[in-house]
């Protein structure tokens, strides 16, 4: 990589500290980066590639990701989740009028419809949409910011309830003291951080897989419906007792990121106990042998638009080995492991070894990947360390989301 393109990063990232209004941390930063850096290596990779051997690389506003979180340090529960991720309202479909009109609200940060237990503080056996609003800084006071903020909640509830078919009713103004509701949702600090105020409205509780089925019926366009991929194990997911789902609109200045995540959460069942070695078939989570992209993508070469991840949190430290499919190479940016081939179906594990251990499997140019290639050994190194801070934990958790809805708000240009 050129001296030009490693100062361009760089000031990238400057700039990309100094845009707080979407409450980046530094650890989402370089997660953001690694994806912009895979952007520009497109660039590259798509000069040098022969023509005669390979497609034209191209990325869709519509992401699809499938994660496993294995905490054996803090909450031993495995989350086993699917998102479908869009910029484009026309692949998951939000009304022009509406989302224009969230947008050029500049206080209104986000909407999240979700079925999951306790979304605030007071909610039982309730689902629950949330709308999430800046404070204004004109409120002087907490009886001043809960009144405003419920005027400015009410004014959108009634079009929310038409548009999702919902018959929520206000319940109270949550001001988030902390980011518990991020780790409960999977979501960044626009969604719940510290000090975001929630009009919450309350319904019925519905089960997820009729959730799901309505949710995605009315606002998944057909076409991704009927390409299957991950869309179908979402689906088969949202079935689990477990099962939890959530809706999200984020507007940002120049468009709209919707993402609906399925998610279900069961004690962990690898322990750390007498062997040193643990066999991982990651898809054994999902209850699948073969893990199959959309074909919605089968027009052109997409090779990042589908994601498998996974995350493993330890007390002891731990290493990777006897990885089954390809590791792709990489480079070394700033400590970030970057992937230089693309087009190549494989694994990017980065971190390789420690307390966590994050990998990738991209597809590169293959439809579907079967279970034998993403089993690999994780081995112990018998070394104890201490337990990290919650907030910690919430970062790892979220890596998945953010990494796709940055790849999506930073591709100015990119549409299918």
């Amino acid at each position: 990589m050129s001296f030009s393109r490693k100062r361009s990063l760089r000031i990238l990232k400057k700039r990309i500290e100094n845009k707080t209004k979407f409450n980046i941390t530094s650890s989402k930063i370089t997660i953001m980066l690694k994806i912009i850096i895979l952007i520009m290596i497109i660039g590259g990779i798509g000069i040098s590639i022969n023509s005669a051997y390979s497609q034209e690389i191209n990325l869709s506003t519509f992401q699809e990701s499938a994660q496993i979180f294995i905490d054996n340090k803090i909450s031993q529960e495995t989350m086993t989740s699917i998102t479908l991720l869009s910029s484009n309202i026309q692949e998951i479909k939000i009304p022009t009028e509406f989302e224009q009109k969230i947008r050029e609200d500049k206080r209104i940060q986000a909407i999240v419809i979700t079925n999951e237990n306790n979304c605030v503080l007071g909610v039982v056996d309730q689902s629950c949409i949330l709308i999430n609003i800046e404070r204004n800084p004109e409120d002087k006071g907490i009886i001043a910011i809960q009144n405003n903020s419920r005027i400015t909640g009410d004014s959108y509830i009634d079009e929310i309830n038409q548009i999702f078919d919902t018959n929520a009713e206000f319940f109270q103004v949550f001001i988030h003291t902390s980011a518990e509701t991020n780790q409960v949702l999977d979501t960044s600090g626009i969604i719940s951080g510290t000090g975001t105020i929630s009009a919450v409205y309350t319904m019925p509780m519905e089960d997820t897989h009729s959730m799901y089925e309505k949710i995605s019926s009315m606002l998944i366009s057909k076409q991704i419906r009927e390409s299957g991929g991950f869309y179908n194990i979402a689906r088969n997911l949202a079935t689990e007792e477990e099962a939890k789902m959530s809706f999200s609109i984020i507007p940002t200045e120049t468009k709209t990121i919707s993402q609906l995540r399925i998610a279900v959460s069961n004690p962990t069942e690898i322990t750390e106990e007498a062997s040193t070695s643990i066999k991982i078939n990651p898809l054994e989570f999902f209850k699948i042998k073969d893990l199959n992209r959309s074909e919605y993508f089968s027009t052109g070469n997409y090779p990042l638009n589908s994601i498998f991840q996974i995350i493993i949190l330890s007390d002891e430290e731990k290493t990777i080995s006897n990885v089954r499919g390809n590791i792709i190479p990489t480079i070394t940016l700033d400590g970030i492991e970057i992937p230089t081939e693309i087009t190549k179906n494989g694994w990017i594990f980065d971190p390789k070894n420690g307390t966590q251990i994050q990998g990738k499997y991209i597809f590169g140019e293959k439809p579907s990947i079967n279970e034998n290639e993403l089993k690999f050994l994780l081995n112990s190194n018998n070394i104890q360390t201490k337990k990290t801070e919650s907030d910690e934990l919430i970062i790892v958790v979220v890596i998945a989301i953010i990494s796709i809805g940055a790849a999506i708000f930073y591709l100015k240009g990119y549409k299918k």
